[in-house]
């Protein structure tokens, strides 16, 4: 059994061919996807891919933070009555993104924290959304620090001591195609951290892995990923498989 952790099977880019990308993926083993909101316009095709999907898909509920803009506490507002409407899986893709736009940084900084907020008083763990902000990030998170707070540093792509400090907030690492990329740097120094620590991601459609980089990514492609896995970790694939599925069911409590 295999855990795609971070997946937007719901992107436009799949509405030609999303129950045959789901079957392949299926077919690959792959049994569970995570699914990560990004804002209100994407609600409500995530609600019909979990119809149509019911037993194989778990819901994010999170504003992204390229998505915060001058509505945003609009947008905070839809993500706290679904909250309370309904269970999700954890509060997601939350966070700081600092590479397409800085000038929403003081808001970034509110609705992520805001939101790890609403995560600790339903018990839920946090997706985080990283880019071009780690010291923004590690500065909010300090101050959230504690027995309340876990959840998954998404697409980890930092260095050694910025993975150990991720780990030393009770997050996973997310590990994805990234790790696959020949100018890649996290792969010099991955097995240095304990497997226990990471779980697998897609992020389709985006960031697919060698040989498929700079084309439409699918979460079947996650055993690209595990195959690089075995190699930095010197470990069976199917050992990759089981141990970071167990890491996912500790974070998620599914």
């Amino acid at each position: 059994m295999i855990t795609d952790t971070h997946t937007h099977l719901y992107s436009e880019q799949f509405d030609e061919d999303r129950k045959e990308m789901i079957s392949r993926a299926k077919n690959a083993g792959i049994t569970r996807f995570f699914i990560p909101a990004i804002d209100a316009s994407y609600t409500q095709r995530m609600l019909d891919l979990e119809q149509e999907n019911p037993n194989d898909v778990f819901l994010m509920m999170g504003l992204h933070p390229t998505s915060v803009k001058e509505n945003y506490k609009e947008e905070l507002t839809h993500v706290k009555e679904w909250i309370d409407k309904r269970d999700f899986i954890a509060i997601g893709e939350i966070g700081i993104d600092l590479y397409w736009d800085k000038s929403f940084l003081p808001q970034q900084q509110e609705a992520f924290r805001t939101q790890i907020k609403w995560a600790k008083e339903k018990k839920l763990p946090i997706v985080i959304h990283c880019r071009d902000a780690f010291d923004e990030i590690f500065e909010v998170l300090e101050t959230e620090k504690g027995e309340d707070l876990r959840g998954i540093f998404h697409c980890f792509t930092g260095t050694l001591e910025q993975a150990k400090q991720a780990i030393s907030y009770n997050m996973k690492l997310g590990i994805g195609g990234v790790v696959t990329f020949k100018n890649c740097k996290i792969d010099k120094f991955l097995n240095q951290i304990d497997l226990k620590h990471i779980v697998l991601e897609t992020d389709a459609p985006y960031l697919a892995p060698t040989p498929y980089r700079g084309k439409r990514n699918e979460s079947s492609y996650i055993t690209n990923v595990i195959d690089k896995l075995v190699v930095i970790y010197d470990l069976t694939f199917q050992e990759i498989a089981e141990i970071t599925t167990q890491n996912s069911r500790d974070i998620f409590g599914v």
